[in-house]
């Protein structure tokens, strides 16, 4: 019963968080966190989470990735690729030069360095577009320009971990072939779900090999999508979700990262029940309903209390070391936002309030940076505990800047407030 126990808690958590949100007109991811936080150094629930809590979180953050890739057009995230480059790469380069560097001036050493660099690169997507869908701009520009070079990020952030941390802890040297064997998993990987969106689910017939598959072949995901009259559409939704989750996660990916890939590429048309289109627009519609009721209400939350819970109040050794958070905190902020807004403005062609709302949405740090910070601390020792409390700290305090920076740029994003020339396209 100690799980039910820790679960009524989160949910009280969960639901004193939303309600100071809503009174505070702020987003609640900020409160999620701070619940987070708060339940957890006071005894409620303990700091390491059970395997059926983490088994909630991890579901409720695929089910959040997977429920904001469901209201993205695959066109448009196919589209921004191309702008989204730069966004990824210096948005993902500057963060781990800050961090490197910050590290190896601190604590003199090329493995903390090195490690620290890598916590500090990937940019916690979820926790952005969280905070967007809660402003209503979920589906702007700035998102799926956000979502793209995250992803793109994410991608290359994960070959980093697979290459540099055998080598920061010793167990392995640099190789061509480790390099080009997580090139192929990530052309892999798209090459799979490419193929899923392009042969085996279109609503009509499946081309090519597929077409001789039994049901898809002939009829393609619309059938399995109208079965017993399409009330077994959210099942086929979630396990669409999991499936390609599980397949990120084989090819050495974030199961999120499939999440959100699997969400991509369900489209209206596979919700057809008959020739009634009303009726093939209510399905859709109870189906993403149902999907965001879950994903951003009562199961995707919990994986942000199980974050903030990571952090312990340990006031006097957080005091003794204000100058190493400072230092490295400031200079993320800065290196991150400058470097992420000019490259959405010079390489994206996004205007300047776009880009501004770009540089402050890739903030956060989640999960690649608590991973990392795991295998560093915890699993090799590499990391002191001084240096676990700066990058723990860091992460927080960049993590709770996101949903009020977005927040305080929305006018700006919008037009509201500022000169006309924040949003001139070129």
């Amino acid at each position: 019963m100690e799980n039910l126990l820790h679960l009524l808690i989160i949910w009280i958590a969960v639901l004193v968080a939303s309600y100071t949100a809503t009174r505070l007109r702020l987003t609640p991811v900020l409160f999620y966190l701070f619940f987070g936080a708060l339940i957890t150094n006071a005894g409620l629930v303990p700091m390491e989470p059970t395997p059926f809590i983490a088994g909630l979180s991890e579901v409720g953050i695929i089910l959040i990735m997977f429920a904001l890739g469901f209201e993205e057009s695959t066109s448009r995230f196919v589209k921004s690729i191309k702008r989204s480059w730069g966004i990824a790469f210096f948005g993902g380069l500057v963060p781990f030069l800050v961090a490197y560097n910050v590290s190896a001036y601190f604590w003199q050493n090329q493995a903390i360095a090195l490690l620290a660099g890598l916590a500090m690169t990937a940019t916690a997507v979820s926790l952005t577009m969280v905070s967007l869908k809660e402003e209503g701009l979920g589906r702007s520009n700035a998102a799926i320009g956000i979502m793209t070079s995250a992803v793109l990020d994410d991608i290359a952030s994960l070959a980093l971990v697979a290459i540099l941390v055998p080598v920061a802890t010793g167990a392995a040297e640099l190789s061509v072939s480790s390099i080009f064997i997580i090139a192929l998993q990530a052309i892999a990987f798209f090459a799979m779900v490419t193929a899923l969106s392009l042969w085996i689910l279109p609503s009509g017939k499946a081309a090519g090999l597929f077409s001789r598959v039994p049901i898809i072949g002939s009829h393609g995901i619309q059938r399995i999508f109208a079965f017993n009259e399409g009330r077994k559409s959210m099942l086929v939704v979630f396990i669409l979700a999991v499936s390609v989750g599980l397949l990120a996660h084989e090819m050495g990916f974030h199961p999120a990262v499939g999440a959100y890939m699997a969400g991509l590429i369900v489209k209206e048309e596979y919700f057809q029940l008959g020739i009634d289109t009303r009726e093939t627009r209510r399905n859709y519609q109870r189906v993403k309903g149902i999907v965001e009721d879950v994903a951003f209400t009562w199961l995707g939350p919990i994986f942000f209390i199980v974050l903030g819970g990571k952090i312990v109040f340990d006031v006097p050794t957080y005091i003794g070391l204000i100058p190493e958070i400072a230092t490295l905190l400031t200079l993320m902020i800065v290196g991150q936002i400058t470097s992420a807004g000019l490259a959405a403005r010079y390489t994206g062609g996004f205007t300047w309030a776009e880009s501004g709302m770009i540089g402050v949405g890739m903030l956060g740090r989640a999960e690649l940076a608590f991973v990392v910070i795991d295998i560093a601390y915890a699993q090799n020792s590499v990391f002191t505990t001084e240096v676990f409390y700066v990058l723990m700290a860091v992460a927080f305090w960049l993590n709770l800047t996101v949903p009020l920076t977005i927040r305080f740029w929305r006018p700006y994003y919008e037009g509201e407030k500022g000169p006309a020339w924040l949003t001139k396209k070129h």
